[in-house]
This record gives structure tokens, sequence and C-alpha cells, in this order.
């Protein structure tokens, strides 16, 4: 059990979750939460949005019950985190490019932030795409040296990348799907997956995906994976 801290709202459905924790947690990697007993039946895999000073916070949106019961959750309640699950993003040590979609852009906070306490003369620029409301580009904007922002259109309309960038997507498949195709094969793209999870830990195999090199679990085997695994490009 962990105690939250905070649970606020953000923007329109979208909460923000902080819990005290103290371990090893790696950007990218995610928890599986639960504030229920029996129904519904499965805890929720919610990625890391920030780990710092043993506090541990989630950004997730409300789309089902679990969540909503998430979202009810107040300062000082309790909420069963099991985690971190995943292999995480690896570690960068050229230049990053990030893009984000919606919600997606959750974990790419972590990862940023790491990434400029890890290289502080390495170069970052973001991209952030929305559907309607924009929320969190603020605080990327206090890390990074560019944030482009798309509300409403094709965030991949605007990227450009350059060459030498490692490059990290996160959104909606048909997004990450694009990154993928759009950016040259010279520069690495990282994409961080989504899928229906039961356990976290690869028994159940119920979020089994398909890959260049056979069956994986996204909660074991990634969220993260090479571009050239899970897209075809």
């Amino acid at each position: 059990m962990a105690v939250i801290l905070s649970n606020t709202l953000v923007s329109a459905g979208i909460f923000k979750m902080t819990v005290a924790f103290t371990g090893a947690v790696k950007p990218g990697q995610f928890f599986m939460l639960r504030a229920w007993d029996k129904d519904p039946l499965l805890s929720r895999p919610i990625s890391v949005h920030n780990y710092e000073s043993g506090q541990l916070t989630f950004l997730y949106q409300v789309v089902g019950k679990g969540t909503e019961i998430l979202a009810r959750l107040q300062a000082d309640d309790e909420v069963t985190i099991q985690g971190p699950y995943g292999n995480g993003f690896p570690e960068i040590t050229g230049d990053l490019c990030v893009v984000g979609g919606g919600i997606g852009t959750a974990p790419l906070y972590y990862l940023v932030r790491h990434y400029q306490e890890q290289n502080p003369t390495g170069k970052c620029r973001v991209y952030l795409g929305f559907r309607d409301i924009a929320y969190g580009a603020d605080a990327f904007a206090a890390l990074a040296d560019e944030v482009v922002l798309d509300v409403g259109g094709i965030i991949t309309d605007k990227l450009t990348v350059l060459p030498g960038e490692t490059v990290v997507t996160c959104g909606p498949e048909i997004m990450m799907a694009a990154v993928a195709g759009a950016v040259p094969a010279e520069n690495t793209v990282y994409v961080s997956l989504e899928a229906h999870m039961a356990c976290g830990i690869g028994a159940c195999l119920g979020c089994t995906c398909e890959t260049r090199s056979g069956n994986k679990k996204v909660c074991t085997d990634g969220p993260v994976f090479v571009r050239e695994e899970v897209f075809n490009v």
C-alpha cells in the first residue's frame, strides 16, 4: 500500500496522483494500481510520470470504472501499487527528440527530466499533440530546448528530426506508426506501447504483441521497443 500525497484534476478527465514511494524507478516503467476489492477484476497499469525525492507521480486519464475509482481518492487515502514493471527507456547519450500524443505524453516527462540531469549539455526537443485541450506543456518547456505544440491537428505533420537525434514516442498507435515511418532510417526510434494487462509480470500472456522476432509480452519485454520490432518500416 502507498499513501496518496495528492490527487488533483489537471484537465478534463485527466488526473495527477502523487504517492509516497521508495525504490529504484526508471523512466518508461509502469505500476499496477488498485484501490478496490473485487470489482473491477483487474488492476490498472499506469506509467510513471515522474519520480523524485520519494514522490512517485502518475498522470492518468479516466476511461472506465477503475480509473473513476482512482480519481475519487484523496490525500491520505491508500492505494495498492505493484511495480515498477517493464524495461523502461534506455539511457540516451546523444541528442533527444520526443513525440507524445494525448495521455501518451505522461511517461515522456520523466524521461526528459532524467535525460537533462544525465546530459546537461545535450539537446532535447519535444513535440506534443492533443485532440482538444493541451496539458503539461509548461512542464516540458521548463526542461527542453524546444517544445512544438499542436492541438486539434496532426503533430507528426510538424515533426522534423535532426541528424544524430534519438527519437522516443508514446501515444496513439497510429501516431507512433507515423513517427516510425517518417523518421530517417539512420535515427534510432523507440516506441512505448500500451496494452490491456492482467498481471504486469508476464504470467497471464494477456498483453502479447506481434514483433519481427515473434510474439512478445508488452509488460516484460516492453513496453519500450525499437521501431523495427513492432512497425513495418
